[in-house]
């Protein structure tokens, strides 16, 4: 939300209105700066919270134990470590 032309006050203060916003293509108004919506939508029961519990994170945790299950970390090979026994000789003049 734009303001402008705001009303000046006698300390060199003034009031800020707001004056005009932003609309989507479908000529509807819309919340500026609201940020992503969620992918999944949890509810924080304040209840919850107040008993210690997140519901936020447990949720987290149990989307992210599910996808290890069926998507588990493959097996990365370790090569063997080079042979650095050898000794180059080197001429010098």
């Amino acid at each position: 939300v734009g303001m402008m032309g705001n009303a000046g006050l006698k300390d060199g203060g003034y009031i800020g209105v707001p004056r005009f916003g932003i609309y989507n293509d479908e000529g509807e108004w819309i919340i500026e700066g609201i940020g992503v919506y969620p992918d999944i939508e949890i509810v924080d029961d304040p209840h919850k919270i107040a008993r210690g519990e997140d519901p936020s994170l447990e949720k987290a945790v149990e989307i992210l134990l599910r996808e290890l299950e069926e998507n588990p970390p493959r097996e990365w090979p370790v090569p063997e470590q080079p042979d650095r026994s050898g000794w180059i000789e080197v001429e010098i003049e």
